[in-house]
């Protein structure tokens, strides 16, 4: 049974003969391109066992007429399927609680990668498995790329999906743990607007998830960013953790990647906005406002983060130019609206 076309190839239903449930993906074609990208995603899967990533069970052999990949079958579809597509009919049908169960489940896959020293590069909804309790399995590791100790960077020609592709490795060329960050910036955002990364129906400075979201939260928007189905403006418990959600995504979403958290910081962060522990947030809420701000003990400038930040971000189209930089958050705004 065919479950889904990819961008390289068709995936299939199947079940073995003890019994197992399978996924088995069928590259388009016998390139070298494509060899590498399977002996890659071989390579790299089989180093790997962990509880938020998808299995891998078997494959053919790079000299086979057929370049097969068998993974366990999945049976939930994908995060892009329920809050954009085809599982849901409305955004309701992922109520917030089980959105931020993949937030979580989903931070914790990308933080063992990059203990593992794996930049999965290609972070998105589409790429982010649900089982039918809701459970995350990060899957698609085509594009990974292992990280040689010792290295701050690796230079490499910018790959990645339009809408989620870290700016500063699109401007630089140098790929770091820190472009997953941005991507999962993006899948933050999706999670709590039901908004896909790029749609080319919304006008024309909304195409960009990113930059829409960007506007919104340095201007405290959060009502026009935030899917009201949710019980964003009905829940007090929602709506405090979806602003301290769009927060956060903020900071991953930093042109810089200096400015960006790592990603066991945005997993713990993740993890003190389900436990309503999240102190900064706390502090950013008070009434005390600035004069809480600046008792507050910080070693960074995580504090200044809505206020002036320089922000380029990705594209619609790996060809399109980028956003200029700028230095107050007025002109910023101002830039981000001509994009």
């Amino acid at each position: 049974m065919n479950l889904q076309m990819e961008g390289f190839g068709t995936v299939y239903y199947g079940k073995l003969r003890d019994g197992r449930e399978v996924a088995v993906k069928r590259l388009y074609e016998h390139s070298h391109r494509r060899v590498k990208q399977f002996m890659n995603e071989v390579e790299i899967l089989t180093r790997l066992r962990h509880n938020n990533l998808v299995s891998l069970y078997g494959c053919t052999s790079r000299h086979s007429r057929e370049l097969l990949l068998v993974y366990e079958y999945i049976s939930n579809g994908t995060v892009a399927d329920h809050i954009h597509g085809q599982q849901g009919n409305s955004p309701a049908t992922l109520p917030w609680q089980i959105r931020m169960n993949i937030a979580i489940e989903t931070a914790t896959a990308l933080n063992y990668l990059h203990a593992s020293d794996i930049i999965h590069r290609d972070v998105k909804t589409d790429n982010i498995l649900l089982d039918k309790n809701f459970g995350v399995k990060v899957a698609d590791f085509g594009l990974s790329r292992l990280f040689p100790n010792g290295v701050s960077h690796i230079t490499t020609a910018p790959q990645g999906t339009p809408g989620y592709v870290d700016p500063e490795y699109y401007q630089c060329y140098q790929l770091t743990e820190k472009s997953d960050v941005y991507s999962f910036g993006v899948v933050l955002i999706e999670l709590i607007s039901s908004m896909p990364a790029v749609d080319i129906s919304r006008e024309r400075h909304e195409i960009n998830l990113a930059i829409f979201a960007i506007n919104k939260i340095q201007t405290c928007a959060f009502g026009e960013l935030i899917d009201r189905t949710l019980g964003f403006e009905s829940d007090s418990e929602v709506h405090r953790m979806t602003t301290s959600v769009a927060e956060l995504a903020f900071r991953c979403l930093q042109q810089e990647k200096e400015m960006r958290p790592l990603m066991d910081e945005v997993l713990e962060e993740l993890k003190a906005i389900m436990r309503d522990e999240n102190v900064m947030t706390k502090a950013l809420n008070a009434d005390e406002g600035e004069d809480a701000l600046a008792s507050f003990p910080m070693d960074n400038d995580n504090v200044q983060l809505l206020k002036n930040m320089q922000l380029t971000h990705s594209p619609v189209s790996v060809t399109q130019k980028w956003a200029s930089s700028c230095s107050t958050c007025s002109s910023c705004s101002a830039a981000v609206a001509d994009v």
